[in-house]
């Protein structure tokens, strides 16, 4: 048995996608699926804010890409938003504040509609959970997974609209975070009543040093039966 390390790539079947938006934009993504057998459900990941280097290869994303398909038979399907580029390439258009980026969720949705990808669950980190309240009401959204959410756009009504839809949310927030702790964030989520937090202990915003225990509560959210993730694999992998 390997130990599964921070460069640990699992098998999956992986391909790089291209996204089209309403407004005419290519957005430049990658779908990473089991390798012998269909996924259980299909994360889509909505990265930080790219003015401060948030991309598809984001490094949760890039380790949830890598190990989450073999792992916990999902579907990972990520993608730079308007403006973004990162090793994969650009996407078309201007970053927008999370306005526009309405349009590249709803691509994202149209992809996993046109692949036949079963139980799409938003992930958002940062910035992408902010996209993921703001526009995640698409009646396909089975639920979302908000990563170190700041809640600087999303209103009290984002919320209350997020409430009324019943679909599960769980935050996984730092205990350091810079913007919005446990104990704040429970307030916040109070609006909520199906939503959960859960804190993680001595955590900074961008999780550096804690992509296991991310990855287990992503997974305890979308497909319970696989968490807590295994720590090795028996197949030496790169």
């Amino acid at each position: 048995m390997d130990d599964i390390r921070a460069n640990t790539v699992l098998p999956a079947v992986r391909e790089p996608v291209s996204l089209y938006t309403a407004d005419g934009l290519r957005l430049v993504g990658e779908i990473a699926r089991p390798e012998d057998r269909p996924p259980l459900a299909t994360l889509v990941m909505l990265h930080p804010l790219p003015t401060h280097g948030g991309m598809m290869d984001s490094h949760l994303f890039r380790k949830a890409a890598n190990r989450l398909p073999a792992l916990a038979d999902l579907a990972v399907l990520r993608f730079n938003t308007r403006g973004t580029a990162s090793e994969q390439g650009r996407s078309q258009g201007t970053f927008d504040n999370g306005n526009n980026e309405k349009y590249d969720v709803a691509a994202a949705l149209d992809f996993v509609e046109y692949a036949d990808l079963p139980a799409p669950w938003l992930v958002g980190w940062s910035f992408g959970t902010e996209l993921a309240l703001r526009y995640g009401g698409d009646p396909s959204v089975v639920g979302a997974v908000l990563l170190s959410p700041p809640l600087h756009s999303v209103t009290d009504e984002d919320l209350e609209r997020w409430a009324e839809s019943g679909k599960p949310l769980v935050a996984v927030v730092p205990e350091l975070d810079d913007y919005l702790r446990p104990e704040e964030a429970k307030r916040r989520f109070a609006l909520v009543p199906q939503a959960v937090v859960v804190p993680v202990a001595r955590a900074k915003h961008l999780f550096v040093g804690f992509t296991e225990e991310v990855l287990d509560e992503i997974v305890r959210a979308v497909e319970p039966s696989a968490a807590p993730l295994p720590r090795t694999w028996p197949v030496s992998a790169s």
